[in-house]
């Protein structure tokens, strides 16, 4: 992670714990970065949380700075990814709630099995060992990388197309073209294909203890009309987490894309994970 960004989260932590506000944790996934989260974390920070933005290891500070140096993104796993966002948390007061998109939404379920949660929100997450659907849609968005297997060690930009396809398909085109030029980004290859064969992998970093009597609450939230992670993942998702003795719950947003986190509907999604967040946590 580049020096600015480091320090900047250095002090996210120590306000967090020196506000003796409860922290809430936001975990982006590929093709974005913390900064995508920015409007959430003012949202949460006025309802009285503490928030805290990781990032992945080595995110570079601005998109400008991600598009000239994509080697960055590259080699990034599930598991690697996982480790240090539970080292950011390791280092909070506060046991955090924690909220992430896509697979940050994976990352999340994956912290929340490891006890580290007080609340969970998982957004459209990728796929975890045991979720056995892979629509089409999924199949097509995820094609950018998984078509070529040499991009397992790669960082593999969007095209403003499969972005359009990917994260952007609920939105118009001029709000799409926004979208992309503001917040699309390279992104490691390696996670994709852990995903598409974790069901193959008994080892793989991609699974998920669905069973840990800690886990907490967890909320899922779904995209009606998303193209990357769609219901049938998302509920499949929630089928496995719902044995678990907490409350888990499942809610899908009407008419919203994969980018239902940083489109113009933004607000909508935060209100709901805050209002969930809010029930456990205070």
């Amino acid at each position: 992670m580049s020096v600015s960004h480091a320090t900047d989260l250095a002090d996210q932590v120590e306000r967090a714990n020196t506000s003796g506000l409860t922290p809430v944790v936001f975990i982006h996934g590929l093709w974005l970065l913390p900064h995508s989260w920015d409007r959430w974390a003012t949202v949460f920070e006025q309802a009285g949380y503490a928030p805290v933005q990781p990032g992945w290891p080595d995110d570079p500070e601005t998109v400008e700075e991600a598009n000239a140096h994509p080697e960055v993104f590259a080699h990034k796993s599930v598991g690697q990814v996982a480790d240090h966002c539970a080292e950011v948390i390791g280092q909070l007061r506060a046991k955090p709630a924690v909220i992430g998109h896509s697979f940050g939404g994976l990352l999340v379920q994956i912290i929340a099995g490891r006890g580290l949660s007080a609340a969970t929100v998982a957004i459209d997450p990728a796929p975890f060992r045991g979720v056995l659907p892979l629509p089409f849609s999924a199949l097509k968005s995820a094609s950018p990388v998984l078509g070529n297997p040499a991009n397992r060690n790669r960082a593999i930009p969007l095209t403003y197309a499969q972005f359009r396809y990917g994260f952007a398909n609920a939105v118009s085109e001029d709000e799409a073209k926004e979208l992309y030029e503001t917040f699309a980004v390279p992104a490691s290859g390696a996670p994709l294909f852990q995903a598409a064969t974790a069901n193959l992998n008994p080892r793989t970093e991609a699974k998920v203890d669905s069973k840990n009597p800690d886990r907490g609450p967890l909320l899922i939230i779904s995209g009606e009309k998303d193209n990357t992670a769609p219901w049938a993942i998302a509920n499949a998702s929630y089928k496995r987490q719902k044995r678990n003795q907490a409350v888990t719950e499942i809610i899908e947003i009407p008419n919203r894309g994969h980018g239902l986190v940083i489109d113009s509907g933004w607000r909508e999604v935060a209100d709901t994970a805050l209002a969930f967040v809010q029930r456990f946590v205070k």
